[in-house]
């Protein structure tokens, strides 16, 4: 028996529709971007310069705006002022916001994997004076690629309208959740 799971859910007449970003996805694109990372640097570690440990700062900054702005969004939408009127949020920015959670979330794991593919290369040649100075370099990306990808999914979570059903719960009948 074959199991091919469908790469995106459907309405109930068929059309399919964007789901949610799953965890599953993000280290399928993590594990592929750190084989990527490993490979580029096991072939050519001496022809490229030494890694600064700020070169993932980058990452920690995108991944605290992303947090405010799940926050302004998450009291703007269960305070249900989201529509075109002063004071609200616009639907449009809501979507902008998914959008960005949806890109970032995908941009944290190709980071996290590509950082640690470096650093498990670095950890493996750790007798070179080269490999332990970029060590802490290849961590700070690390641990911002991871940061970047949790804030994205908070925020992609935020967005979510309070009246969404969990996508967990999404086969249950609405028959089978009352308990009457």
């Amino acid at each position: 028996m074959s199991y091919a799971p469908n790469p995106l859910p459907q309405k109930p007449n068929g059309e399919k529709r964007l789901g949610p970003t799953t965890v599953r996805d993000l280290i399928a694109i993590a594990v592929v971007a750190g084989l990527g990372g490993w490979i580029l640097i096991r072939y050519n570690y001496g022809s490229f310069p030494s890694l600064p440990w700020p070169a993932g700062l980058t990452f920690y900054v995108l991944a605290a705006l992303e947090v405010v702005i799940a926050f302004l969004v998450r009291s703007k939408v269960s305070d249900g002022k989201v529509g075109p009127g002063p004071g609200q949020l616009h639907p449009i920015n809501v979507a902008r916001s998914l959008a960005l959670a949806k890109a970032s979330s995908i941009l944290g794991a190709i980071a996290l994997g590509g950082w640690l593919g470096m650093l498990v290369f670095l950890l493996s040649r750790r007798y070179l004076e080269a490999a332990t100075a970029d060590l802490p370099g290849a961590i700070v990306g690390a641990v911002g690629g991871l940061l970047l990808a949790a804030a994205a999914l908070w925020l992609e979570y935020c967005c979510r309208a309070p009246d969404d059903p969990d996508p967990d719960q999404s086969d249950a009948s609405p028959a089978a959740a009352d308990p009457v």
